[in-house]
């Protein structure tokens, strides 16, 4: 008779121990821990060199205050920069 052999079938996958890339792309609600896709940013004015604070998921336009000039405009997600700002992501 044959001698009886235990295989061991190696996930591709640790489950426990998920790597960053693969919960960054999961749905919010199906992460390890729970977290939000938006966030609040600090955005810069390429005018006037101005500092504004807005939403990432912005529903209206957000317009510098020291210059008037738009920042960003709403999408159907995430707001569109304007061609020449930058951002950071603002913690507390």
């Amino acid at each position: 008779p044959e001698p009886a052999t235990t295989s061991v079938d190696i996930m591709p996958r640790d489950l426990l121990r998920p790597s960053a890339k693969d919960e960054r792309r999961k749905y919010k609600l199906k992460r390890l821990v729970q977290s939000p896709n938006s966030f609040f940013m600090d955005v810069k004015c390429p005018g006037c060199y101005s500092i504004t604070t807005c939403f990432s998921h912005a529903q209206t336009v957000v317009l510098c205050a020291g210059c008037s000039v738009m920042l960003c405009q709403p999408t159907g997600g995430k707001a569109r920069l304007t061609e020449g700002c930058s951002f950071r992501h603002k913690y507390d």
